[in-house]
This record gives C-alpha cells, structure tokens and sequence, in this order.
C-alpha cells in the first residue's frame, strides 16, 4: 500500500498509520460504488474546492 497526499502541488508526508487510515476510508467508499472492481490496482481521487466567495 502506498498513499500519497499532495495539496496545492505539495507532497504532504504521512506516517504508516495516517496512510494506512487515508487508504481503509476511500477504498472503502468507492468500494461501496457499483462498476468499481474490487481488485482494483490504482485509484486517483481529486478535491478541489469551489471558490469560498461564491
């Protein structure tokens, strides 16, 4: 398992446990998806946010 947070372009380092976290709860959430294979190899989720002011 490798997980790897960047926000705003920076790699944001995490220790074995916060990775271990990060990948139970979104794996878990789009496992839960239909059309998502349950031995996927990598997945890419992005967030961004809208503007604040709007």
């Amino acid at each position: 398992m490798k997980v790897t947070l960047v926000v705003d372009g920076k790699t944001i380092p995490m220790n074995h446990f916060t990775q271990e976290v990060m990948e139970k709860v979104v794996s878990g959430v789009a496992g839960s998806l239909r059309g998502v294979d349950p031995q996927w190899k990598k997945m890419v989720v992005e967030v961004e946010r809208g503007d604040p002011d709007e």
